[in-house]
């Protein structure tokens, strides 16, 4: 007698089944965002969860055409459908692109695998199959097809972004964000400790802001802070600059929570809230002595620094008495303190009515009075690549090893200029000519958050695709030709082995066309005619020496041919190839080796006590 589990349990061919239909239901979600002329999709979180839409609580819009995106925003409940949805942000992260063409590959190895098992062979045998045909695609991508970035020229780069961008909502102006994308990348080179050249696109900034078309979209050689000054009295510009990065507050101090202060006399009680005061004052009067006439910090900054001080002295005998405390006395009716944005105010006296009104300027030297810029609530994130970019460190506290509060000029960093620009209806810092070149911003422009959040995710994409041709320096031709050239060979490969794996070989083939099948769907061609075509170009490449050049032909979803894409510029980092057969590869493994499904249901008693 087996154990008794509380829940339902499936097992051997129906659970394969569920797993693959739950796995094709996503691939058909993203099926037709495939290509240059796939469609986009409208992601609507509601609260309404019978649309047919994509669903979630919050009452948002999103279109897309990243297929990374689509599936993050679906709320998937069957573990197989789970991992393709992984499978794809897997793809994001290690590649950039190629997150549909995964889940399509991976849900079409899986329904072919699933086929063979019907016909009674074993899963192992389709498993070792799967792997060996991995293995050989990806030495013949590594071996034959792949082109060294060198032979193609500077232009290679430009044409990778273009084909990265062609399927999205900016492909019409690739030329124009091609351009921008592969300058931004370069722009950021670096050699780490071994002597690698790495290409860190996360120190690339980018920035959104409505109005103008997308074609006023810059870059700026520097760092963009979405944000602007503190106070309207900051002057809007300062060359040279020395940046103070702070990661602390600069409000005034006030006691923690609980501290309880016995004070018999009120006169000390404003002593206390003067040193609390004093204690902001001095800790500014030291970044600003240190030399810093930029400071940003990513926590607030009292109003009390933003502005010139003033004090107002009612005086009876029309004697100057100023004070920094309500003084009331015989002598003195009162003191009031009021804040000034405009250092430029005259001092001087005049009579108010029975009073005596003198306006005299404090002695503190707080930002404005000191013609710095001070900007309030940075991101995190922006301070460490604004403090990389200037060589100024992010300083944390002030205290040092001997608990004193010390801020040395050496913490600062340095840049050409720093000034406050209005793009569209904000306010923007910009830190020009910084001390490393490895800073850089792209300043979006575009109609609407629809449209700016889509510009930001393809030129994402584009970016790490920019790199990843960079790092790896080989490139391959795109629009079906790589899974066409492989699908021939593994062809010829299967037909070389006597075991069992050979169908196994023979099926992947086979599945790796459905890329070249849904880019001539979702164009309106004649898929079966074109993938036809596709396969004899290879075949000739692939059995007549003189005839290798054949090698890179690809589809023209436009005109609905066979061209050499090598030539016509459609072309993709090898390595994004690769992943996508491995990633794929493993996935469908990881699926097609599950044979039990256990759903437990949870215990009421035990929902009870909880």
């Amino acid at each position: 007698m087996g154990p008794d589990i509380s829940g339902d349990r499936q097992s051997g061919q129906d659970v394969r089944a569920q797993n693959v239909m739950a796995c094709q239901a996503v691939a058909n979600i993203v099926k037709s965002s495939l290509g240059p002329v796939g469609l986009d999709k409208v992601v609507v979180r509601t609260f309404n969860d019978g649309l047919l839409m994509l669903v979630d609580d919050i009452g948002d819009v999103t279109i897309t055409n990243d297929g990374a995106t689509i599936l993050k925003m679906l709320e998937v409940e069957h573990p197989a459908a789970k991992v393709l949805v992984e499978l794809a942000e897997l793809q994001d992260r290690e590649v950039g692109d190629g997150t549909t063409s995964v889940v399509i590959i991976a849900a079409e190895f899986l329904k072919r695998a699933n086929d063979l098992v019907r016909n009674k062979i074993h899963p192992t045998s389709i498993i070792s199959g799967y792997r060996l045909a991995m293995r050989e695609a990806c030495k013949y991508v590594d071996e034959k097809l792949a082109i060294k970035v060198e032979k193609l020229g500077k232009d290679s780069l430009v044409n990778c972004a273009k084909t990265c961008m062609s399927s999205k909502l900016i492909g019409g102006d690739s030329d124009f964000f091609a351009n921008l994308v592969a300058e931004a990348v370069q722009a950021v080179k670096m050699t780490n400790a071994r002597g690698e050249v790495k290409y860190p696109i996360k120190g690339i900034n980018i920035l959104k802001a409505h109005g103008k078309s997308a074609r006023d979209s810059f870059l700026l050689k520097g760092y963009a802070l979405n944000t602007g000054r503190a106070a309207q009295g900051m002057p809007l510009r300062i060359s040279p600059a020395r940046i103070a990065c702070l990661d602390f507050n600069l409000q005034r101090t006030k006691m923690q929570m609980g501290v309880q202060v016995l004070v018999s006399d009120p006169r000390e009680l404003e002593k206390i809230r003067q040193r609390e005061a004093d204690m902001t004052k001095e800790r500014i009067e030291k970044i600003l002595k240190a030399g810093a006439n930029v400071v940003l910090t990513t926590k607030g900054i009292d109003d009390m620094a933003l502005k010139a001080s003033f004090f107002l002295d009612f005086n009876l005998n029309k004697v100057l008495k100023p004070m920094l405390t309500l003084s009331l006395s015989s002598q003195t009716i009162g003191v009031i303190s009021i804040p000034f944005q405009n250092p430029n105010i005259p001092y001087g006296t005049c009579l108010v009515g029975m009073f005596c009104l003198t306006i005299v300027r404090a002695e503190e030297e707080y930002f404005v009075e000191a013609g710095a810029i001070a900007v309030r609530r940075v991101r995190k994130e922006d301070l460490r690549h604004v403090a990389k970019a200037t060589g100024a460190t992010a300083v944390s506290t002030f205290a040092d090893m001997e608990g004193e509060e010390t801020f040395d000029s050496s913490f600062l960093g340095y840049a050409d200029e720093v000034v406050e620009e209005r793009i569209a209806d904000d306010d923007v810092i910009m830190i020009k000519g910084t001390k490393n070149t490895s800073a850089v911003s792209l300043i979006l422009r575009g109609a609407n958050d629809y449209m700016l959040d889509e510009m930001d995710r393809a030129l994402h994409d584009a970016l790490c695709i920019v790199k990843r041709t960079l790092e790896s320096n080989t490139v391959v031709a795109g629009g079906g030709a790589v899974e066409a050239a492989l699908s021939v060979y593994l062809e010829n490969l299967a037909t070389t082995l006597g075991s069992r794996e050979q169908l196994a070989i023979a099926e992947f083939a086979e599945s790796l066309l459905v890329i070249p099948k849904v880019l001539a769907v979702n164009a309106a061609k004649d898929a079966t005619e074109l993938v036809a075509k596709l396969r004899a170009y290879h075949h000739t490449a692939q059995t007549k020496a003189d005839k290798k050049h054949l090698s890179s032909m690809g589809l023209d979803l436009v005109k609905g041919t066979i061209r050499n894409n090598l030539e016509a510029g459609v072309i993709e980092p090898a390595m994004s190839k690769v992943k996508i057969i491995q990633f794929a590869t493993e996935a469908a493994i990881t699926i097609l080796r599950i044979d039990d499904m256990i759903r437990l249901v949870k215990d009421e008693g035990q929902n009870d006590e909880n």
